[in-house]
């Protein structure tokens, strides 16, 4: 499983940013990585964004404004994250956030690819305004 091996630095801080929504994670390395919640959001591992198999991923859009109200630790090897839109199911482990820490920038200007192809959006649906019932 993810994680679990022995060469896999594991984190010894990790620290959430509310208001301006970066998690911290500082490994046993030294390294320290900033992962902004919309990304850790977009790149979830859960079957639900990364699919089953590759090439089954899902675009996540309009995950700008996306905050992480929870994190709960997964035995000694991962952490799930609860985030404000309500998605809660992917397990990010040990490895898989160094890895995304490493590759953090590539995956990012891919993710932005990928949105500008698909003419999606970072930014939350706009709603259409609620008309004005007047009687007269």
């Amino acid at each position: 499983m993810a994680g679990l091996t022995k060469d896999t630095p594991h984190p010894v801080e990790i620290k959430l940013h509310q208001q301006s929504k970066i998690l911290d994670i500082t490994f046993s390395d030294g390294k320290t990585f900033h992962y902004t919640c919309e990304f850790l959001r977009v790149h979830s591992p859960s079957a639900e964004v990364s699919g089953h198999t590759p090439g089954q991923e899902v675009l996540q859009t309009g995950k700008r404004l996306v905050n992480i109200r929870k994190i709960e630790p997964v035995g000694h090897y991962a952490i799930q994250l609860n985030f404000s839109d309500g998605h809660n199911t992917g397990l990010y482990s040990w490895d898989l956030l160094y890895k995304y820490g490493l590759n953090q920038d590539t995956m990012w200007q891919r993710y932005l690819q990928r949105l500008q192809e698909a003419g999606a959006s970072r930014d939350p649906a706009s709603r259409p305004p609620t008309p004005n019932h007047s009687c007269k």
